[in-house]
């Protein structure tokens, strides 16, 4: 049987996304009470990263070991992938020695190449162009604070990068509406927000975007790799800032995440991460859980 991948969120069912959010949430709640599981013993996942991370790391490398298996670190120093090896060589060599691969990388191309060639399920923990592993703990988190987001209204604030991209896939999948601000010029892929036209809508005043939405969502205004364009962006996205007044517009129970990490003083107000609708460390916490419950399925493919 040919092997699962997960480069986006269109890889996925509906069905089976909901039943990674529900299972990362038992997974969460085994770990709480202490309860051992050795669901991947013996199983290997090789973590590629040509970006540097925190959480990812953290949560893959952490995740796999409390399910009884083990993770290698492996960088472009550390291997021919930064050595002018072809991709699709790695992949058939690294694939038949491990029983997953995580890469986190620049172009969305290269997991895409390495995921035909790779013998072992694929994970794409961030490209340029989508993050949805994020989206995965993002979704964790909201059904565990309010249920179902069928229905919602989620406000996308600031630039239409990968993590937007994948809000957008999200929309379609969990059936949510959503609202996108952001300058002109740094808009999403035109041609994802054609095909999602039905539930997506672009604006320009976060205020429109925010008014009685469910959800409230940024990330940092230059991502990695554009830190040359930092003083450019913060002139464009200088009121494109998620904080206490702008939640006042927002539904009266409305969430606020962020994927971090956050600029305070920049994306956010300096006190919004501790805001009465801020679920961010939980939604931080989730990326373990959610990946331990999609390290399972693309492994093992169970989910309970």
């Amino acid at each position: 049987m040919a092997a699962r991948h997960f480069l986006t969120l269109n890889d996925m069912t509906t069905a089976e996304l909901e039943s990674l959010a529900d299972h990362g949430t038992r997974l969460k709640k085994e770990r709480r009470q202490g309860k051992v599981r050795d669901s991947l013993k013996n199983r290997v996942l090789a973590m590629i990263f040509e970006k540097s991370s925190t959480r990812t790391r953290v949560s893959f490398e952490a995740g796999m070991t409390q399910l009884g298996g083990s993770a290698m670190f492996l960088s472009p120093r550390d291997t021919q992938l930064g050595r002018g090896e072809p991709i699709e060589d790695s992949a058939i060599v690294i694939s038949s020695m491990v029983d997953a691969v995580m890469i986190r990388t620049f172009a969305h191309k290269t997991v895409e190449t390495f995921a035909k060639a790779s013998s072992a399920p694929v994970i794409n923990a961030l490209t340029d162009d989508f993050h949805p592993c994020q989206l995965l703990a993002d979704m964790q988190t909201y059904r565990e604070h309010r249920g179902s987001i069928k229905g919602a209204t989620v406000a996308w604030i600031g630039d239409g990068n990968n993590m937007c991209h994948s809000y957008i896939n999200a929309a379609a999948q969990f059936d949510f509406k959503l609202n996108i601000a952001t300058p002109e010029g740094y808009e999403p892929d035109a041609e994802l927000m054609k095909a999602n036209s039905d539930r997506v809508t672009l604006m320009r005043e976060p205020a429109e975007a925010a008014r009685d939405a469910n959800l409230l969502v940024t990330d940092v205004w230059a991502s990695m790799g554009q830190e040359d364009e930092q003083k450019a962006r913060e002139k464009s996205f200088s009121h494109y800032q998620i904080n206490p007044a702008l939640m006042e517009l927002a539904a009266p129970d409305a969430l606020f995440m962020h994927c971090l990490p956050a600029h305070r003083g920049e994306e956010i107000s300096a006190d919004m991460m501790e805001h009465p609708g801020s679920v961010v460390w939980d939604e931080a916490e989730n990326r373990l859980h959610a990946q331990k419950a999609l390290l399972e399925f693309l492994i093992l493919n169970r989910l309970d």
